[in-house]
């Protein structure tokens, strides 16, 4: 005889119930949450990475997107909070050790077990879900704060987050160079070339048990890259990409 005996069982059956309807009605809207540790300078991202990013997506057909930072109640990473993700854009800095291994393990889990997609940008390189989720470091050769351009090849023209991408040019930007601690991306969808002869694997893309990830490279904080077109139409393909509609 079955009964209902703890918030547990409770808080799983929603899961359940939010991961059946996300993925049988494709016509609904595409749940996104992005997430910041809010460092960046207010005089260049005002609403933050976070809210500049979601008020593009808002923009968009198909698309409901809030936000949530790293001072937020439960580090704006509850379980309630997930529940109702389809996809995580994170923007991660100075303060990847401030995150919980709470927050780390549900943000993991809703990834691997319930296919939630995570999309982390530039310095979320070694944020921990990443690094938890494909099991090395995310540590880089080398990077350098120059505001030198960065040319971003597309390597898989036929890959969704690519889609109506051609090769572009972000003329100011950090450089990152390999080699860069990763395993190798199921698909390698950019390759950026930095003015100073560096090299990097700007766009990377993982299966991850039942869910999807993708890794961008250009948006360094204190330059407003995520406001160039090129940027933002990458950012909304992920999305579409790691909510599996695309």
């Amino acid at each position: 005889m079955f009964q209902k005996q703890t918030s547990d069982v409770e808080a799983g059956c929603t899961r359940d119930r939010n991961e059946r309807a996300s993925m049988s009605d494709l016509s609904a809207p595409i749940r996104v949450l992005c997430w910041s540790e809010w460092t960046e300078p207010k005089d260049v991202y005002p609403t933050g990475i976070h809210g500049e990013v979601a008020e593009y997506l808002n923009t968009l057909a198909n698309m409901k997107a809030r936000t949530a930072h790293l001072d937020d109640p439960e580090q704006g990473l509850s379980e309630a909070a997930l529940a109702e993700t389809d996809a995580l854009v994170w923007f991660g800095h100075v303060r990847h050790d401030d995150l919980s291994d709470e927050s780390v393990a549900r943000v993991v889990r809703r990834v691997r077990e319930e296919g939630m997609g995570f999309i982390p940008l530039h310095s979320s390189h070694m944020c921990r879900p990443l690094t938890a989720l494909l099991g090395t470091s995310g540590k880089i050769a080398s990077w350098r704060e120059d505001e030198e351009w960065q040319r971003i090849e597309v390597r898989s023209p036929e890959h969704p987050v690519a889609a109506a991408v051609q090769e572009f040019v972000v003329p100011h930007d950090e450089m990152y160079s390999e080699p860069f601690d990763i395993p190798e991306p199921d698909t390698l969808v950019f390759y950026s070339y930095f003015q100073g002869g560096e090299e990097f694997r700007s766009g990377c893309a993982w299966e991850r048990g039942k869910g999807r990830i993708f890794y961008f490279q250009p948006g360094h904080e204190t330059l407003p890259v995520f406001r160039q077109a090129e940027v933002r139409q990458v950012i909304a393909n992920a999305v579409r990409w790691v909510a599996r509609r695309t």
